[in-house]
């Protein structure tokens, strides 16, 4: 694959020219050690290789091409040597950057395309293959579907890096967009050189040439690939952009209208952004339909377009309302439904701003609506609509603190409000509150008619203005802040939450968190601290004071973080310096605030997750805020990690002995006997079996035979040498790998094991009641193979298990006869 992009940036130029470099030196030096056996095969690969590099394709997504010469550097790994198989590849790559390019080649691009590119792809992929194929023998098409592996992604992540970072997006996105779905693509150019080297090995070289047709045949199920990826990325972005142009019809209107109830009624400007978030939420909650959340989100901005139709000395009037006033008000909900359907809005907006002033009970207006047949938002809009209009200032009184204004909407409840959206409107209003405080929206304008009677109503809600005169509450302030804040959180809440789950390995997913929360929350350090066993032990550290914090072993009560695990409470901006065991270190400054909170799983307290900064109390509530809102899923995703951790260890390891278990002995002496072949070494494979074990369990119970399998296991690693591998392969049986023990040195070993059983059964059991039998067998003199190491082994195990009880016959026997001779 080759890369064209343009505006190189000072990063790309760093990481092309590193790469490059690295890659020049990998082809200076296999040069310099140049060995090649057949010129002639050499020559005709390269040709075929050039020819192919011809036939390249443009990539989806980006300026690039890519073609299939991949195809004879994989059969120059199989069949020739590095530095000819560098020299093919890097060829090849030359002629397709500099063979019909689109645009004026650039010399620095084609210097990153054959050598930070392809010279180290081919390198790696080279020096994998036959490293491979020296360790684990002849399985040659597993191999070769190995080193397709490395050569795909060492061939497309420098290229994936370098766009990101000259076009500043992800990288793993540019990759996952762009080249992996060439994936395949590989493995099939795998299996047909894998084919070609051995149909070589039969008939020679010169039958490689017939991959001509191959070659073809991959470059045009590329461009028919690629030509109708393209013509269906072309419809879907037509359709894309057609969508898009009518939703963003429909906003503009929307915001147009909206601005046109700010222009009429100034108390309106935060009123309405407010009663949208709590609406939005409460209809998400209630699990209503997509379509009626976005008629709830529209209506929730436009239910008062219709106080265009109402005078504005009535809207802005300081003070209570006559009767032929309210009557005039009582128009605005007809005249706003008749605007919103004259704007053909693709779900039903209208009935909604027709009906948010109707009662539970039917008393309400225009229609006199009651229960179920008042549409679900308004329902939903008449009561938020409600809450944030008592808890705001109106021009004819002040605003109530916002739990006296709940309290008032839940006496409602029954009467004027849905039971149900009331029940949701009080267990969630705090947390709405503080949501509607971080949104914002702008408006915009439009206007209709007046002349409506409504006949129903019998009073506003404020009741009927008096004879003595009444002073109202004026609010001149307006609360503007930026939305940029809150949109970036929000991105990266996504992200976030979207990160954590991909990944079950601890340290991957620490690190993700890591960085994702320095866009939110400045700091200098973060750590995340892990309970185990009710010490807090760090698994991340990051920033100023590393080693400190590294080093740190904190209690769970004790300490800051120690008393944020026990109590399961957060602190901000509490002092790091109490941490048992913290010491500034050396040149750095110290760290002065901490920002810690529990990270709560579902079965307790799973760690505790902190940062620091150098300079005292800087963090505020909203950067607890924001840490709180994550805690959850980070606390979910570190339990998850930690259990997989722990289900990979049982899944190797004996739970009682902690030796390791059947499963990890066969893989460790697959690779020992591996490496006895490879390396001409001996390898002396010991099987133990306690003689008399079932014994221990009938006569003082398995709890005590558990305590003695314990014993020994501790008894017979003292024995073993420190590189020795003891496994428990089950029950009282036990296998040693020793690599390089003799026949003599393995008998010795054999009669101390035996020594270690009994006094292993002499503690336990307060006498000599266990003997072990141990079998041996050696590679590669009795096989070299697992199996028939083991068989032989357990062969000779068992042969000296029956003299052991041949013996203990014996004994029993002349015991017997001794007592009665007595």
């Amino acid at each position: 694959m080759k890369p064209e992009v343009d505006g190189l940036s000072l990063q790309t130029k760093a990481f092309v020219g590193i790469t490059a470099s690295i890659g020049l030196v990998v082809l200076a030096f296999s040069l310099a050690h140049w060995q090649s056996q057949d010129l002639v095969r050499l020559a005709c690969y390269m040709a075929v290789a050039v020819l192919a590099s011809g036939l390249k394709v443009q990539l989806p997504g980006i300026d690039g091409t890519m073609s299939v010469n991949f195809l004879f550097i994989l059969l120059g790994v199989l069949e020739l040597s590095l530095p000819e198989t560098l020299v093919i590849g890097c060829t090849a790559t030359l002629v397709q950057s500099v063979w019909h390019a689109r645009k004026r080649i650039d010399p620095f691009k084609v210097i990153f395309n054959f050598a930070g590119m392809m010279a180290n792809a081919t390198f790696l992929t080279y020096v994998s293959y036959h490293w491979l194929l020296a360790r684990f023998g002849t399985n040659k098409p597993i191999l070769l579907m190995v080193a397709a592996l490395v050569f795909f992604f060492a061939n497309t992540l420098p290229i994936s890096i370098v766009i990101a970072l000259t076009e500043g997006k992800s990288a793993r996105k540019i990759w996952s967009e762009c080249y992996f779905w060439s994936f395949p693509y590989y493995l099939v150019g795998a299996a047909a050189v894998g084919l070609v080297g051995i149909v070589n090995g039969a008939a020679g070289w010169e039958t490689s040439l017939l991959v001509l047709p191959l070659i073809y045949w991959v470059y045009r199920s590329y461009r028919l690939y690629l030509g109708r990826l393209e013509a269906e990325k072309e419809r879907v972005e037509i359709e894309k952009r057609h969508v898009e142009q009518i939703a963003s019809l429909n906003m503009r209107t929307i915001e147009a209208l909206a601005l046109a109830i700010e222009a009429k009624d100034h108390t309106t400007h935060t009123h309405l952004q407010r009663v949208r978030t709590y609406a939005i939420e409460i209809a998400n909650e209630m699990n209503l339909p997509a379509d009626e959340v976005e008629a709830l989100r529209a209506a929730a901005l436009l239910h008062d377009i219709g106080k265009l139709a109402v005078p504005e000395q009535i809207i802005n009037k300081p003070g209570k309302l006559s009767r032929e006033e309210f009557e005039k008000m009582k128009v605005h909900p007809i005249v706003g439904s008749e605007i919103l359907e004259r704007v053909a809005f693709p779900y039903p907006v209208a009935p909604i701003v027709r009906c948010h002033h109707e009662r539970w009970d039917g008393t309400g207006y225009p229609e006199g609506l009651s229960g179920e047949n008042i549409p679900i938002g308004a329902r939903i809009l008449a009561a938020v609509d409600c809450l944030d209009a008592l808890a705001s200032h109106r021009q004819y009184r002040p605003a109530l603190p916002l739990v006296e204004a709940m309290e008032k909407v839940k006496e409602k409840a029954g009467s004027w409000f849905d039971p149900r959206v009331v029940e949701i409107l009080e267990r969630r209003y705090i947390d709405l509150e503080r949501l509607a405080q971080m949104s914002e929206q702008t408006f915009v304008p439009a206007g209709l008619s007046r002349s409506v009677r409504v006949e129903r109503g019998l009073a506003p809600a404020a009741g009927f203005e008096r004879s003595e005169p009444t002073h109202g509450f004026a609010d001149s302030t307006d609360f503007l802040s930026s939305i940029a804040s809150a949109r970036q959180e929000a991105q990266t809440m996504f992200e976030l939450s979207q990160d954590l789950g991909v990944s079950l390995s601890l340290s991957e997913t620490l690190s993700v968190l890591s960085m994702r929360l320095r866009r939110m929350i400045p700091y200098d350090s973060i750590a995340v601290f892990v309970n185990r066993n009710g010490w807090l032990l760090p698994e991340l550290v990051s920033g100023e004071n590393f080693k400190t914090l590294s080093s740190l072993k904190l209690r769970v009560g004790e300490g800051l973080c120690g008393w944020v695990a026990e109590n399961c409470k957060p602190i901000v901006n509490g002092n790091p310096q109490v941490e048992a065991g913290y010491v500034v270190e050396a040149g750095k400054n110290a760290l002065q605030s901490a920002l810690a909170v529990p990270l709560e799983g579902l079965n307790g307290v799973v760690g505790v997750l902190a940062m620091y900064q150098t300079t005292r109390d800087a963090f505020t509530p909203d950067h607890l805020r924001i840490l709180l809102a994550v805690a959850s899923k980070v606390a979910l995703s570190v339990e998850n990690a930690l259990k997989y951790q722990q289900a990979e260890s049982s899944a190797t390891t004996d739970y009682l002995t902690g030796l390791p278990n059947a499963r990890s002995l066969f893989v460790h002496l697959a690779q020992e006997v591996a490496r006895c072949r490879r390396m001409k070494t001996t390898l002396a494979v010991l099987v133990c079996d306690i003689d008399g074990f079932k014994q221990i369990n009938d006569s003082f119970g398995h709890l005590e035979g558990d305590k003695l399998l314990r014993e020994f296991t501790t008894r017979l690693k003292d024995v073993c040498r420190g590189y020795d591998y003891v496994a428990r392969m089950g029950g009282d049986e036990f296998v040693i790998s020793a690599p390089g023990l003799t026949p003599e040195a393995a008998q010795e070993k054999a009669d101390r094991l035996n020594r270690a059983a009994i006094e292993s059964g002499r503690h336990v059991c307060g006498r000599d009641l266990i003997t072990l039998s141990v079998g041996m067998a050696f590679c590669p003199e009795d096989g070299v193979d697992v199996e028939r190491l083991l068989a032989e082994a357990d062969r000779r195990m068992y042969s000296m298990k029956q003299v052991h009880h041949a013996e203990a016959a014996r004994e029993q026997q002349n015991n017997r006869f001794g007592a009665s001779a007595s």
